[in-house]
């Protein structure tokens, strides 16, 4: 928005402190000369300050305008959450109305798992990467030096921040956006990165992000003294504001406060964008200004030296603004809205119908418990109210008949059990949508429940919070780099030194030299889960593979022990190896079992070579003895043989001699046969003749 329709030239005069027929400066001259002003409202006329003034203050109402909906909605959210009691007319006046701490316990939850994850108690919050090769090391130990420095910084230095933390961690699940705004006070010499409530940081509902809207404005209340001080020291204007008004129910309508030197104003703190030098390219400033009187009381540029791009003739080509706020965010809005949302509009539906359902269940139970009816004239009663104490009875002038018929009580109905079901439906349904499961709120799981089913479902139930973890480490990336580049600007060297307790390097905190980049640790845990992890390295330690003085870091780390570095021994501090471990009676008991094993061992083993070598000999002799064995047994064997072949021969000789013999004795006993045989044959010839001789003898007798 150019705001010099007039004479842009003899504008850039006024506000520059030169006359107009002087030789205009260049733009990267005048941009300079607006960048060094303390508050360059001093330099602007009546005019001009009015002018900034209508269109800062439009501006700023039109964002208001645009988020209506979303602050309604902002304080339905906080009185769910804070359990704000509310009084009831219908169906009776002060009618049951109870609130169901759905939201509070969603919040509560959150805030009790994120901020000992994201603010450890050991203190180790803002990690230094590393950015590109590291073959020395020096950029390793320059991000533990930032790392170390940044994080006392924020601890010790920036007070308020470990609280504003804390604020924000159960804040931002309900409201879904929050804001943190960091910034250098010249005041107390210190970075400063102060909460911020969404209420009262105004930006257009519909812008794309905090970089891509053209106005920011902060809403600050200042009292009397406190704007005073400012005017003094001329950061602001000195003109009179009139007295603090509020704004009325009707819109646009304002009210005098009554006097109270504590009352504050209403001040806006506009980050946007003008054309003051008169180039037609309008840059960024910081306005500020009273919300109802509409003055202002300072302009400042919003950017530095480095932001300013200009090409080699000198010709301004760009500004990038310095960004002072950082928005944390837990989940993003579906309808592309700037405020993101939580669980206030996640739960409020759920949560209002639980309300209601208990809120009749109350009723009911009431209307129950104490009944009414109504009474007939007929019995005899004075008109109005009758109480009855405990234990007290009325005497009445009627009868018992006549009690009967004139009383009737109301048809009521107890509880219903239907709206009981429902209503543990809805709860349970609202738990599932924020997380808060039993098992999540410390209740123990079911006796026969596994364990790998309980972590399985507890890591499961996490997906949600480690989404969130993400988003809300990104912003806390966006913070610490804008404290890194403050540092780089305003850090006291020796004090730094004496922080990090090492030999500073003048470039640490240097931009142009990126070596690091301050940011946070995406790889978020729950304790158990860290535990668990530094578990599997002890387990794994027995391999030898691992560094024992590592392994052991990463326990104590994991057991968020503070400054577990003085635990380790001077030895491990100054070379990082682990100690020989001292003497163990267990283990030297086992180390001389070992020895006599050991001993034993080459004992057996003499012996059984002994065994062996006298095994060997004792074959060897055995074999010599069978050999010699043998050799007799070849010997008497051959001399058996040649006995058995003498004899064999003797006996072939005695049977050639018996077959000479037999043979001879049978040609004897042939040679006696035939003998015998011839003298036979002899004789019967003989016999045969006498025969023959005598039987003619005989027939010559018997002829006779």
């Amino acid at each position: 928005m150019n705001l010099n329709e007039t004479s842009p030239a003899k504008e850039e005069a006024t506000i520059l402190g030169t006359s107009s027929d002087s030789e205009q400066p260049s733009p990267g001259e005048s941009l300079r000369a607006l960048l060094e002003q303390t508050n360059i409202a001093e330099k602007l006329d009546e005019d001009k300050l009015k002018e900034i003034s209508q269109e800062v203050s439009e501006g700023f109402e039109t964002d208001l305008r645009s988020r209506d909906h979303w602050e309604r909605s902002l304080e339905e959210w906080t009185n769910l959450a804070l359990q704000v009691r509310e009084t009831k007319t219908w169906p009776w006046v002060n009618a049951a109305n109870v609130k169901y701490p759905l939201l509070s316990t969603a919040s509560m939850q959150f805030n009790a798992r994120s901020y000992p994850s994201l603010v450890p108690s050991t203190g180790d919050i803002v990690k230094v990467e590393v950015i590109g090769k590291d073959p020395t090391g020096e950029k390793l130990e320059k991000a533990k030096r930032i790392g170390s420095f940044m994080t006392y910084q924020i601890l010790n230095q920036m007070s308020g921040w470990e609280e504003d933390m804390d604020k924000l961690l159960i804040m931002l699940p309900i409201v879904g956006t929050l804001f943190k705004k960091t910034y250098y006070s010249p005041v107390t010499k210190q970075n400063v990165s102060e909460l911020i409530l969404p209420k009262n940081l105004v930006v257009n509902y519909w812008a794309k992000s905090l970089d891509g809207a053209e106005r920011v404005s902060q809403v600050i209340e200042m009292n009397k003294r406190v704007l005073k001080e400012k005017q003094m020291s001329g950061i602001y204007l000195d003109v009179d504001l009139g007295e603090p008004q509020i704004q009325a129910n009707e819109p646009n309508k304002y009210v005098p406060v009554p006097q109270d030197s504590t009352t504050p104003y209403v001040l806006v703190e506009q980050h946007c964008f003008f054309d003051l030098d008169g180039d037609g390219y309008a840059e960024p400033y910081i306005v500020v200004f009273e919300r109802f009187s509409k003055k202002v009381l300072r302009v400042v540029a919003r950017y530095d030296e480095k932001g300013m791009h200009l090409d080699d003739a000198g010709k301004l080509q760009k500004i990038e603004p310095i960004q002072y706020f950082t928005k944390f965010s837990f989940i993003p809005n579906p309808d592309g809205g700037f405020y993101d949302i939580g669980f206030g509009l996640l739960l409020t539906p759920i949560n209002e119908a639980v309300n209601t359902l208990i809120n009749q269940l109350l009723d009911a139970g009431t209307l129950s418990t104490l009944q009414g009816g109504f009474l007939g004239k007929g019995l005899k009663l004075k008109m109005g109210e009758n109480r009855w104490l405990p234990g007290e009875w009325k005497t009445v002038n009627t009868t018992a008949d006549d009690l009967r018929k004139q009383i009737v009580p109301l048809p009521v109905k107890e509880p219903s059990n239907v709206l009981l079901e429902l209503m543990g439906t809805l709860v349970t349904s609202g738990k599932e949508l924020a997380s808060v499961a039993e098992i999540f709120v410390g209740k123990m799981p079911g006796q026969n429940t596994p364990a790998t089913t309980t972590m399985a479902t507890i890591e499961q139930g996490m997906k949600v919070f480690t989404a969130v973890y993400k988003r809300v480490y990104r912003s806390l990336k966006s913070e610490f780099k804008k404290i890194f580049d403050l540092n780089g600007v305003y850090l006291d060297p020796e004090q730094y030194a004496n922080v990090v307790d090492v030999q500073i390097m003048p470039d640490d905190f240097n931009n142009d030299n990126y070596d690091v980049c301050p940011g946070a640790d995406p790889n978020t845990a729950t304790q158990s889960e860290k535990l668990m992890k530094a578990q599997g390295l002890l387990e794994l330690l027995p391999t030898g593979i691992l560094d024992p003085v590592k392994v052991v870091a990463r326990v104590l780390e994991a057991q968020e022990q503070p400054n577990f570095e003085q635990l380790f021994t001077q030895q491990v501090q100054e070379t990082g190896q682990p100690p020989q471990p001292p003497p163990d009676p267990k283990m030297m008991e086992l180390q001389m079992k070992s020895q006599m094993d050991q001993m034993k061992a080459q004992q057996d083993m003499q012996n059984d070579a002994f065994k062996r070598e006298m095994d060997s000999r004792d074959q060897k002799f055995q074999f010599m003895m069978k050999a010699a064995e043998q050799e007799r047994d070849a010997k008497h064997e051959a001399v058996m043989n040649a006995i058995k072949e003498r004899a064999t021969f003797h006996m072939d000789q005695a049977r050639v001699q018996g077959a000479r013999a037999q043979a001879a004795q049978k040609v004897q006993h042939t040679e006696v046969q035939h003998q015998q045989k011839v003298q036979h044959t002899k004789e019967m010839s003989r016999v045969q003749v006498q025969a023959a001789r005598a039987k003619p003898s005989a027939s010559g007798k018997a002829k006779k």
